[in-house]
C-alpha cells in the first residue's frame, strides 16, 4: 500500500507543469497610463498559468510585506524601492532604461536574491538596421550624450559601423550647454538618434532640441510615440504591452525565472510622423512595410 501511494504521488509530481511558479508581487511606480497598460497585459497573458498575481500601487505608497516568489516592478521609482526590501526574493525590474538599472543598481546595491530587466532600450544594431530601412543613404548619424549614456556610445558607434554607418557624438552634461552641443552637431550629421537619458531628453529640453534640428533640416529619430508626436521623425520602441508579454513567455517558458544578464526588448513598434518627413522633403516608407522589412532582416541572421 506504502510503495502504491508513493508511486501515485511520484506520477503527481512529475504531472506538475515545468511552469509552475506561485506569486508575483507587481510593484508599480505609478497607478495610471503606461504602468497600468503593463499591468493589464501582464495579468491577461498570465491568466492561464499558474502564476498569483499581487499589485501593488504607487511607489510612494509601497508595502514589502508578506512572502512572495517574484517581484516585479514597473518603472525606476518602483524598482529602486522594491531592491531596498527585496530580501531572497528574485525581482525583475521593467520599463526603465539600461542605464536607470545600473544606477539604481549601484546607488542602492545589489540584494541577496537574483535581479534581472527587460530594459526599454532598443539594442543598437536594431537602431541601425531601422535608420537603414527608414533613411537609406542617410550614413551620418549623431548622438548627444551625458554621464548617463557615454558609456554606450562604443557599442553604438561598432554596430553602426557595422552597418556601415558613421556615429559621431557631442556631449552635453547641463541644460546650459545643450543647445550648443546640439548646434555643434548637427551640421556634421544626417541624422540625430535620440537614446533614453534623462540628462538630455528631458521635457523642457524636448521641444528646443527639435527646432534646432528642423532649422537644420536633420531628422530626430526617438524612442518614444510621443516623441514623434512632439515632432520628430520616427521612433522605435517598445511598448508596455509587448514588454509584458515578453515577460510572461518568459515566466511560462522552460528557461531561467531571471536571466544571466538583463535583456533587450524582443518585440517592438514603429512610429512615423508623416508630416515631419514632408515638412522635410523626405519620403518615408509607412511603419507597417519598416516593421516587415526589419522583421525579416532579424529573422535572415
Amino acid at each position: 500500500m506504502l510503495r502504491r501511494a508513493l508511486q501515485a504521488f511520484l506520477l503527481l509530481f512529475v504531472m506538475i507543469p515545468a511552469s509552475w511558479a506561485g506569486s508575483i508581487t507587481l510593484a508599480l511606480s505609478d497607478n495610471g497610463g503606461p504602468y497600468a497598460e503593463f499591468a493589464g497585459a501582464l495579468s491577461d497573458a498570465l491568466t492561464d498559468s499558474n502564476w498569483r498575481i499581487t499589485t501593488v500601487g504607487k511607489a510612494d505608497t509601497l508595502e514589502g510585506g508578506g512572502r512572495t516568489d517574484l517581484i516585479v516592478t514597473v518603472g525606476s521609482d518602483a524598482f529602486r524601492q522594491m531592491l531596498r526590501r527585496a530580501g531572497n526574493a528574485p525581482l525583475m525590474a521593467t520599463l526603465l532604461p539600461r542605464q536607470s538599472y545600473e544606477r539604481i543598481l549601484a546607488e542602492v546595491g545589489r540584494p541577496r536574491g537574483r535581479v534581472g530587466a527587460i530594459y526599454l532600450d532598443q539594442p543598437p544594431a536594431r537602431q541601425a538596421a531601422f535608420i537603414r530601412q527608414i533613411l537609406p543613404g542617410q550614413r551620418r548619424i549623431g548622438m548627444l550624450v551625458s554621464s548617463e549614456t557615454r558609456g554606450q556610445f562604443a557599442q553604438y558607434r561598432q554596430a553602426f559601423a557595422n552597418a556601415g554607418l558613421t556615429l559621431d557624438s557631442e556631449d552635453s552634461d547641463l541644460d546650459s550647454t545643450l543647445l550648443a552641443a546640439t548646434n555643434l552637431l548637427l551640421p556634421r550629421v544626417n541624422v540625430l538618434l535620440a537614446i533614453p537619458d534623462s540628462t538630455i531628453y528631458k521635457r523642457d529640453n524636448i521641444k528646443a532640441i527639435l527646432v534646432s534640428s528642423y532649422r537644420h533640416q536633420r531628422p530626430v529619430i526617438a524612442f518614444s510615440s510621443a516623441f514623434v508626436n512632439a515632432g520628430a521623425l520616427a521612433a522605435l520602441y517598445s511598448s508596455p504591452a509587448q514588454i509584458a508579454r515578453q515577460l510572461a513567455d518568459q515566466l511560462t517558458g522552460p528557461g531561467p525565472l531571471i536571466p544571466a544578464d538583463p535583456v533587450a526588448p524582443t518585440m517592438f513598434s514603429v512610429a512615423i510622423n508623416q508630416n515631419v518627413a514632408q515638412a522635410l522633403g523626405l519620403r518615408v516608407p509607412d511603419e507597417i512595410t519598416i516593421r516587415r522589412a526589419l522583421l525579416a532582416e532579424r529573422e535572415s541572421r
